[in-house]
């Protein structure tokens, strides 16, 4: 166990992901809770399949648990990663004010450094694996988007032990879903674009309108001109918001 974390750490040197050294938990019937943190990982994933770029330094971390029964998906785990992600930040660097992309990027400017990735790796009981990413020491290069990174000055095993006492807090909140309608109200008070323009492509279809919140079971909320709400559940999406500020920061 890394000191100061409540919950149990194995620690990898290096490995392909720590998200999938849950799913072979889960499937030796592991239930968890506890951390797999790694050095590095060779096969990390984003959202939509991306690679995520694990150079040493930074914080590659997957918290495995298990609950009692299915949520809807593990879209709500999603939220509360990432306001977990965003409380942690708020106490180890506030003056960098982080916001939230939906459903969980977390952005300082209108650059990511922090990316989530919830999955279900498990059955009979319900087991879920929550993939942080957070750069610390470092930014990569080369990516499609801007990224930033949490400065110098911070340990990585202080960022997990935060990181890990926020989680904890939040996934009493959410209590298994029964708690998500605070978990929604608190992810809105800190989201990127809310009420302002979005633009989503999903599938074939580009769609714009207005962020006009989440559902309750995560998706994206477009209302079209005509007062349409149209539920976005996966894609890409671009917010006003972000764009001015990216080019404020570029």
């Amino acid at each position: 166990m890394i000191l100061g974390t409540g919950h149990p750490v194995r620690h990898f040197d290096r490995i392909d992901s720590t998200n999938l050294e849950a799913r072979r938990l889960a499937d030796d019937g592991e239930c968890g809770p506890l951390w797999l943190v790694s050095d590095e990982q060779t096969l990390g994933r984003g959202r939509l399949g991306r690679n995520w770029v694990s150079e040493p330094g930074n914080l590659y971390a997957t918290f495995f648990f298990s609950i009692a029964e299915r949520p809807l998906a593990a879209a709500q785990v999603s939220f509360v990663a990432a306001l977990a992600v965003h409380d942690t930040v708020m106490v180890l660097r506030p003056e960098l004010s982080p916001r939230i992309k939906w459903p969980n990027d977390l952005l300082i400017g209108g650059a990511k450094f922090c990316g989530v990735l919830p999955e279900v790796v498990g059955e009979n009981p319900t087991r879920i694996a929550i993939g942080c990413g957070v750069n610390i020491a470092h930014a990569p290069e080369g990516t499609p988007y801007p990224v930033t990174s949490l400065g110098a000055g911070l340990a990585v095993s202080a960022v997990l032990a935060k990181l890990d006492e926020k989680l904890s807090r939040r996934l009493a909140q959410w209590d298994e879903g029964r708690g998500f309608a605070a978990i929604r109200a608190d992810w809105a008070a800190r989201a990127l674009g809310l009420g302002g323009s979005v633009t989503a492509t999903s599938g074939t279809r580009q769609l714009t309108g207005t962020f006009k919140g989440l559902a309750v079971d995560g998706a994206l909320m477009l209302e079209e001109a005509e007062g349409t709400i149209i539920p976005i559940h996966s894609g890409e999406v671009s917010f006003a918001e972000l764009e001015d500020l990216r080019r404020k920061h570029a």
